[in-house]
């Protein structure tokens, strides 16, 4: 079992890169409120954050013992029944049967289920069925889209599984006729199904969801009360309990929610701004999209929003922005809760000062911000332009270099792209990896005026903000096209 005390040497060895989300999370976690694995000082002393850790030694124990078990192959296609079959060795087979013992495993809980996962969970509801060789390419196509997408990696602990149920898939093609029933071997059925079933949504996070998809609507106690009465029946089945990830946040939705029902003057639930963004920041992600409008298939934790919609509804659906307000909406415009803004201007015309002020109205207004200052470092400039603008704040972060981890934070200023080092697929890895978060890259420019860089810096972001004169800043972008504003 892993514990703070061997927690370091357990994981000396571990590739995190190929652990499912859950583990990744909880190390960065650890990484966290350990001060870089420092000291343990936190985990004694909030029973919350030692609760949470406690589930991820336990999750991760489990994950490291089961990935040691040989993964198993099959291959054979029957061509005088018309049917894929698949078979191992019957001498293995009776090995496994002799030595198999009761399974008391648990899936791993998780945000969202990994792409792989959802096409093992397909091909094993093959089994049996009769498919047409369209059925069948259908099929393919979608994986083979996935892995070029890299929604599905090489690093992933399914790769072999993956591999197996697409060359399975293609030989079935090639050789069938009409039709085809995939018919596979129990034991190669029943390891296919633990596969699976490796990983499940936690019950919270689905909670989650609900409860964000009643923010700000009217017409929605009945909804709150039966969400409300869902959430205290899964505390007392223990489907939810104090060591779930997210029991902070399952405590104030539940406070929140007893509060709007017990009120009958309060009309609409209302979330605060910054626990929307926190709560946002769980469930992003995802493949659940109900956040705006679409239920889901709660028990699979399958929210998909249709892939074609009447122009009626997809008028109607309501997306989440950030809600900003004076200059930074008449400069901006109101941007979604993940934006992506460039920033450029020749030397002194004031484009650290503009990005300074930024950075703290969003920690004033709209959660936590990291302002990466590799341009100018931590010196006194730095701390002269924070002064100048009173923007000092709790939520406001300054460091010299971009972090290991950037959880915590919701906005990031990267001050400079340039002397940073990073190309557009650095910035493009940054925002796939931090779906959730909202970036602000702050480029150098040409003697010209024109910014560094290649072109597709500029294509891959949602506005822009050029600094064509001294104290003068104009927007071009999706928000507010057009948009200006004075900085001195």
């Amino acid at each position: 079992m892993i514990t703070v005390q061997n927690y370091h040497d357990k994981i000396a060895q571990v590739d995190f890169s190929t652990m499912p989300e859950a583990i990744r999370k909880g190390h960065e976690f650890v990484k966290k409120v350990t001060g870089n694995g420092a000291h343990w000082d936190n985990y004694h002393a909030s029973d919350t954050i030692k609760k949470t850790i406690d589930t991820y030694f336990e999750k991760l124990s489990a994950h490291l013992k089961k990935s040691g078990k040989p993964t198993h192959k099959v291959n054979r296609f029957n061509k005088a029944s018309n049917k894929w079959e698949d078979a191992e060795p019957k001498k293995q087979r009776k090995s496994a049967a002799k030595s198999k013992q009761p399974d008391l495993y648990q899936p791993s809980l998780v945000e969202r289920i990994p792409e792989e996962l959802r096409f093992i969970r397909r091909f094993v509801n093959l089994n049996g069925k009769a498919k047409s060789k369209d059925d069948i390419l259908r099929f393919i196509n979608s994986l083979q889209k996935a892995i070029l997408e890299k929604k599905i990696r090489k690093s992933s602990v399914h790769v072999e599984r993956i591999k197996f149920v697409q060359d399975t898939l293609i030989q079935a093609y090639n050789e069938m006729g009409k039709t085809i029933t995939i018919a596979l071997q129990p034991d190669t059925l029943e390891a296919l199904r633990k596969a699976a079933n490796d990983e499940k949504v936690l019950p919270s996070v689905g909670f989650i969801k609900r409860y964000i998809n009643l923010n700000g609507k009217a017409g929605t106690k009945d909804k709150a009360r039966l969400l409300l009465g869902q959430i205290n029946r899964a505390y007392q089945k223990g489907k939810v309990n104090d060591r779930d990830p997210y029991v902070v946040e399952m405590y104030e939705i539940k406070k929140n929610l007893e509060q709007f029902l017990s009120d009958k003057s309060i009309k609409t639930l209302a979330i605060e701004k910054n626990t929307l963004n926190g709560l946002h920041g769980i469930v992003n992600g995802c493949s659940c999209q109900n956040l705006n409008g679409f239920d889901g298939d709660e028990e699979s934790g399958s929210y998909e929003k249709p892939a074609v919609m009447n122009s009626m509804d997809f008028a109607n659906m309501h997306f989440d922005t950030l809600g900003f307000k004076g200059k930074w909406l008449e400069l901006i415009g109101d941007p979604s809760t993940n934006f992506s803004l460039m920033v450029y201007g020749k030397p002194k015309m004031g484009k650290s000062y503009l990005c300074v002020d930024f950075a703290g109205y969003l920690a004033r207004n709209h959660g936590k911000v990291l302002y990466v200052a590799r341009e100018e470092g931590l010196d006194k400039t730095l701390q002269d332009k924070l002064n100048d603008k009173e923007v000092k704040h709790p939520n406001l972060y300054v460091a010299a270099n971009i972090p290991a981890s950037l959880t915590f934070y919701d906005f990031i200023f990267l001050d400079s792209v340039n002397r940073l080092g990073l190309k557009p697929e650095d910035l493009n890895k940054l925002k796939a990896m931090y779906p959730d978060k909202s970036f602000v890259f702050i480029f150098q420019t040409t003697k010209e005026g024109k910014f560094r860089g290649a072109n597709t810096f500029q294509h891959d972001v949602d506005s822009v903000v050029e600094l064509p004169e001294k104290g003068k800043a104009v927007q071009y972008g999706r928000f507010n096209a057009g948009g200006e504003m004075r900085i001195f």
